[in-house]
Parts: C-alpha cells; sequence; structure tokens
C-alpha cells in the first residue's frame, strides 16, 4: 500500500531568526545586518550569507536574485575610530558558488549604510541633513556620507536621478577619502602605466577598485555592444579569464580565479560627451552598467598620463572637474579633486551622487543547522 504521508510523525525543522533590511543602494540591491545579530566566527558567518542569499545559480531559497547586482550584504557596527561613526563590511556572494568574497569593497551598497545605520538606531539624525562617517573595513579607507533627514527621518523621494535605476530618490552625496591603493597597496599596483599580458596593453589601477583597464578593440570588439551580446562570446571571455589569472598575482591580489576583482573594463570612444565609453567584468559577466568604485578607478586611470586611456579619454580642462564614465545603462558622474603637482597626479577627493531606498524590513529565517559548527 503507498505510504500515507499524513500517517508519519512530523519532525519540526528548526529555524532561527535575524533581523534584516533590504536596501537598494544605488544601482544595486542588498541585505544589510547589524554585525552583532550574525556570528563573530568569519566562516559560520560566511555560510549564514551563503544561506540567506541562496547557494545555487537561482538563489531560489534564499533573498538573493540570481545576480551578482542583487546577491550582496552590508554588515554595520558602531565603530570604535574616532574618524569613524559606523564600521562597514560588504560582501559579495558568488551566484552559483555557494562563497563569499570580502576582498572587494561596494560603493552602490555603501549608499545604504547611512540609511541602515539611521533606521537601525545606530546613528541618531539630525533635523536636516545627517552625516554620516563610514569606516569600509574591506579596504581601510573612509567614506562621508550626506543624507536628507527632515524632521530627524531618512528622506527617500527626491528628485536626483542615476543611470540603472527607474524613476528618482533622495540624493546621498558621497565623499571618498583617502581610497588610493585600497586593495592592493598602491595607486598602480603593478608599478607600471602599462603592462602587456598575452600581447595586449593594460593599465592596473586602484582607487578604491582594483580595475584593470583595456582598450576594447585590442580584445577584439567595438566596446558599444550589449552586455547580452558580450556575456555570449566565449572567446572574450576566455581572453578575460587568461588576462585575470596572469595579471591577479602581480596586482597583489594572488590567485584570482572566480574572484569578484580586478574588474576588467573595456575602454571606447565616448558616444554622449562622456570621457569615455565603458563595459566592465565582473568577473566574468558583463556589468549591466559599472559599480561605483570601479567607476572612480577607470576615470582616475583617464586622468593619469601615459595609460592606455590616452588617446581614448576626451577629458575637461578644469582641474577639479566632474567626469563623465558611460557605461551600457548610460552615465556615471564622477568628480575628483586632483593634486597635478604630484607624479602621478594624486586624488585628494572623489565625490559622487548615489541614491537609496528602503525595500523591506523585519526578519528572515535560516536553518539552526547553519549555526553547528560539526
Amino acid at each position: 500500500m503507498p505510504t500515507s504521508f499524513a500517517s508519519l510523525p512530523l519532525v519540526p525543522i528548526m529555524q532561527r531568526a535575524i533581523p534584516y533590511m533590504q536596501i537598494r543602494g544605488g544601482s544595486s540591491k542588498g541585505v544589510y545586518f547589524c554585525a552583532k545579530d550574525l556570528p563573530s566566527d568569519p566562516i559560520l558567518r560566511d555560510r549564514l550569507l551563503v544561506r540567506v542569499m541562496g547557494a545555487d545559480d537561482r538563489q531560489i531559497d534564499g533573498l538573493g536574485g540570481a545576480d551578482p547586482l542583487t546577491s550582496k550584504v552590508g554588515i554595520v557596527s558602531l565603530s570604535e575610530s574616532e574618524e569613524a561613526d559606523v564600521d562597514y563590511l560588504f560582501a559579495q556572494i558568488v551566484v552559483g558558488e555557494g562563497r563569499v568574497d570580502t576582498t572587494p569593497n561596494c560603493g552602490n551598497i555603501l549608499a545604504g549604510v547611512a540609511p541602515f545605520a539611521i533606521e537601525a538606531g545606530l546613528i541618531e539624525p539630525c533635523n536636516g541633513i545627517t552625516k554620516v562617517r563610514v569606516n569600509m573595513l574591506n579596504s581601510g579607507s573612509q567614506c562621508e556620507l550626506m543624507v536628507q533627514t527632515p524632521d530627524k527621518k531618512v528622506k527617500y523621494e527626491g528628485d536626483a536621478c542615476i543611470d540603472g535605476v527607474p524613476g528618482s530618490s533622495a540624493p546621498i552625496t558621497c565623499n571618498y577619502l583617502n581610497i588610493a591603493g585600497a586593495v592592493c597597496g598602491s595607486l598602480l599596483p603593478t608599478g607600471n602605466r602599462i603592462d602587456i599580458v598575452d600581447g595586449i596593453e593594460l593599465t592596473c589601477i586602484d582607487n578604491g577598485m582594483p580595475v584593470v583597464v583595456i582598450r576594447a578593440k585590442d580584445m577584439g570588439i567595438t566596446g558599444d555592444e550589449s552586455p547580452a551580446e558580450l556575456n555570449a562570446n566565449q572567446c572574450l571571455k576566455d581572453k578575460i579569464q587568461s588576462i585575470r589569472l596572469q595579471i591577479g598575482p602581480k596586482m597583489n591580489l594572488g590567485d584570482v580565479d572566480g574572484a569578484a576583482v580586478p574588474k576588467i573594463c573595456m575602454i571606447s570612444p565616448a558616444l554622449n560627451g562622456g570621457i569615455f565609453n565603458t563595459r566592465t567584468f565582473i568577473p566574468y559577466k558583463c556589468h549591466s552598467a559599472i559599480g561605483v568604485l570601479g567607476a572612480v578607478s577607470a576615470a582616475t586611470a583617464a586622468i593619469i598620463p601615459g595609460t592606455v586611456a590616452e588617446g581614448i579619454a576626451q577629458l575637461p580642462t578644469v582641474t577639479s572637474s566632474t567626469l563623465s564614465v558611460e557605461h551600457p545603462s548610460g552615465e556615471f558622474s564622477v568628480s575628483l579633486e586632483i593634486d597635478e603637482q604630484s607624479d602621478p597626479p594624486r586624488v585628494l577627493k572623489a565625490g559622487l551622487l548615489r541614491t537609496a531606498r528602503l525595500l523591506s524590513r523585519g526578519e528572515l529565517y535560516v536553518p539552526e543547522t547553519t549555526f553547528s559548527t560539526i
């Protein structure tokens, strides 16, 4: 006779509730936690984050959206540093691989840190504009976030628009400080303005995000192709893989197979008045836009003479200027305050505009076995 499931004893599946918020930060979306609500052991923490977002390539059993831009986590706590209000750790949950990468920063998820810290009660808001100084634990660098808080409440509605995000929202000003060499240890990690790998000239740069800048034409593309077209180009992906594996150790990143950094940024002449047009890969999938710090690093490469950007980048003439970096979804404006007396030119401050919106808050659930050390 067939088994009657109604007659079988019920075995409870124990789950643990964890407070969270889901916030769209810039052109990404992430799950945010207070550090105190997560395991202090990095191994248990990362195991938990994979369960939260989903381990398979569809992330069907988690909150991730099966895309690198929606498989992100921000972990926030009060800072013990006198130079910061909160500490922020970014975690990229690699889609389909069931692992966590805390090597890079993420400027988009960073944009949601100030709203989260206020909503979570970590920061007392001002009546008007609240400044939140953030210590980015991934790199040890700092960013100053300015968020609108009329009546001491975070304002999400506004007229600020950013490409890659529908509609408009209240602006969040992000001023990055001390980000040169944030991950690799120096602005030009290899010590060269141009390196050659597989016969292709490239510039390695780290002004907040490790990026390898390559002329699109040198990779056999125009640079105007859609992300879908580039993602279907297996020959291009093979070239990217070979370059990343060889240049990673030279950038002080070690074995970068499957890692989120370095980003590969292919540049071509601007189409709509920007400094140049870009196609960025994270790590092998073409980004539908460009990351915040990826745009900062790419723009920095443009202002340094002798890089692969020379001859392609169309730069304004003023010393402190806004540089428009074009990408598949539009453009990203980066304001660089530059000390041109140094060689290479030194970026004193990188400012940019982002937006954020609180999407949900409450408790999420993970199996109790996630916390087992056995």
